[in-house]
C-alpha cells in the first residue's frame, strides 16, 4: 500500500454480519496490507435483506478487534451522534483507543436513518436540532480529550451540561484519535469540518458533486485561517472488482446490485478500470484514503485480488 494513498475496507453488518465475520474481515484485511478496517455504526438493515443474525454495536465490536488485531487501524463511519451522550462516548472511544494501542480513528455524524431509531426506541430529533446536538457533542468530546491532566472541563451548552469533569480517560493518541466528519451538506458540515475535523468523507457520491464539496470544507477553512492541508481528503465506494467482466457480474450479482451501474456509481470493473477510476479521483478531488464498502464479508478473494492487482498500481 502507498505511504500516500492508503485502500480501508468497509464493511456494513446490519446488513447481516456477526462478530466472528467481521473478525475474519479484519483479519484478512490486516495481513493482505489493507491500512484500516471500518464498520457503519447502525442497528437495523436497510433494503430487501434480512438484516439476521441482527446488528452489532460498533464500539463493542471496535473493543473486541483491538485486542484481536495487531497493525490495522480502526474506526466508525460514522458514530450517531443520536446513539450516545457525548460524555459517556469520549470515554468509550478513549478506551478502546486504549486497548488497540493507538489505533482508533473517530468518524461522527448527526445519525439519519430514522426507521432504526423507531426500531430502537432511540429519539430522533428533527434535523436542525440534530446537527446542533452534533456540534455541542464535537465541542465535548474533543474539550474532555484536551483537558490537561488534573485540570477539569465545563461546558453550558443547549443540549448539553457538563460540571467539572476530570476529562478522563485519555486516549493513547495525542491530542486525540483522528477525527472524522462527512456529509454532502452545504454549509453547516463544511462549517464543522473546518473547526474540528482531521479527516473529511464523502460517500457514495459522484466525482462532480465530491470535487464540489471539497471545494466548500477548503473556503470555510479559509473562512477561519485554517490550512485546507491539515484537513485529510477521503471517499467511500461499493467494491466490485473481479479479473474479467463474468466476475464482475458474479459479484454484482451477490450483493443485488447489476454491473453496470456499479461501474457508474462505484468502484468496480476489473483492476485497470478500477485503478484508472481511483486516478480519476485522486487527480479531480486530491483523496489520500479510499474506503472500499465490502458488502460480501464470505468473499475473501476479493479483498486478495484488489491486494494483489489494484493496490499495488497505486
Amino acid at each position: 500500500m502507498s505511504e500516500h494513498f492508503k485502500l480501508r475496507i468497509f464493511t456494513e453488518p446490519q446488513q447481516g454480519a456477526t462478530y466472528d465475520d467481521l473478525l475474519r474481515v479484519a483479519k484478512h484485511a490486516e495481513a493482505t496490507g489493507y491500512d484500516a478496517f471500518f464498520r457503519s455504526d447502525h442497528y437495523l438493515k436497510m433494503g430487501a435483506v434480512s438484516g439476521e443474525p441482527g446488528p452489532t454495536d460498533a464500539w463493542v465490536t471496535l473493543a473486541g478487534l483491538a485486542r484481536e488485531t495487531s497493525r490495522v487501524r480502526l474506526g466508525t463511519l460514522m458514530t450517531a451522534g443520536t446513539f450516545r451522550l457525548p460524555g459517556p462516548l469520549a470515554i468509550s472511544v478513549a478506551q478502546v483507543d486504549q486497548m488497540s494501542g493507538g489505533r482508533i480513528e473517530f468518524g461522527l455524524g448527526t445519525g439519519w436513518y430514522e426507521e432504526e431509531h423507531a426500531a430502537y426506541g432511540i429519539p430522533f430529533p428533527p434535523l436542525k436540532e440534530r446537527f446542533d446536538r452534533y456540534a455541542e457533542q464535537l465541542e465535548i468530546i474533543t474539550g474532555l480529550w484536551g483537558t490537561p491532566a488534573g485540570k477539569h472541563f465545563n461546558y453550558d451548552g443547549r443540549y448539553y451540561r457538563i460540571e467539572e469533569s476530570p476529562g478522563l480517560p485519555k486516549p493513547v493518541q495525542q491530542p486525540r484519535p483522528p477525527l472524522l466528519i462527512g456529509g454532502q451538506g452545504k454549509k453547516r458540515t463544511p462549517e464543522l469540518a473546518a473547526r474540528f475535523a482531521d479527516e473529511f468523507n464523502l460517500p457514495f457520491v459522484g466525482l462532480d458533486a465530491a470535487a464540489e464539496q471539497f471545494e466548500r470544507v477548503a473556503a470555510a477553512c479559509a473562512a477561519i485561517g485554517r490550512p485546507q492541508e491539515e484537513i485529510v481528503r477521503s471517499a467511500a465506494l461499493v467494491l466490485c472488482v473481479g479479473k474479467n467482466d463474468a466476475e464482475v457480474s458474479r459479484r454484482a450479482d451477490a450483493i443485488g446490485r447489476e454491473a453496470e451501474e456499479l461501474r457508474l456509481n462505484g468502484l468496480a470493473g476489473t483492476p485497470d478500470e478500477v485503478v484508472a477510476k481511483i486516478g480519476a479521483w485522486r487527480e479531480r478531488t486530491g483523496i489520500t484514503r479510499l474506503y472500499l464498502q465490502v458488502l460480501d464479508l464470505a468473499d475473501l478473494d476479493h479483498l486478495d485480488l484488489v491486494a494483489a492487482e489494484v493496490a499495488t498500481q497505486l
